[in-house]
Parts: structure tokens; sequence; C-alpha cells
């Protein structure tokens, strides 16, 4: 299977535990190989398999607190 690289703002990030909570829901996804999250960017670069939607990620991003727009 393929891979894909996901970018994405996110918003409501204030600090670095921010940074590290929406990076373990990212990563926390099945088919998700890496994310990198930049609070100064208020952006995400998301590694996933091809089976992983953009709605998959910006459920698990909500459920954590935040918002993902893919």
């Amino acid at each position: 299977m393929s891979t894909n690289v996901i970018k994405a703002r996110v918003e409501g990030m204030t600090c670095d535990k921010c940074v590290a909570h929406v990076r373990q829901a990212l990563e926390s996804v099945p088919g998700v190989v890496s994310a990198q999250v930049s609070l100064e960017g208020a952006s995400a670069d998301i590694v996933a398999d091809d089976n992983v939607t953009a709605q998959q990620l910006a459920d698990t991003v909500k459920d954590a607190g935040y918002v993902l727009k893919a």
C-alpha cells in the first residue's frame, strides 16, 4: 500500500502540550505512519496510507479538542 502526505491546518493549539496532544491523536489513527505538527505554522503534515481519509483525521482531532482542516 502506498502512502500520501496530507497537509492540514490545525486550529486551537496554544502551547507545546497542545502540539503533542494533536500529534498523538493523529498517530493513533490506524494507517497513519507519522505526523509532524507545528504550533507556529498552526499546521500538520501527516504521512498516511491511501485508505486514511481527511475526515477520519478531522474527527480524531475534533475528539481531542482541536479543529483540523485538510
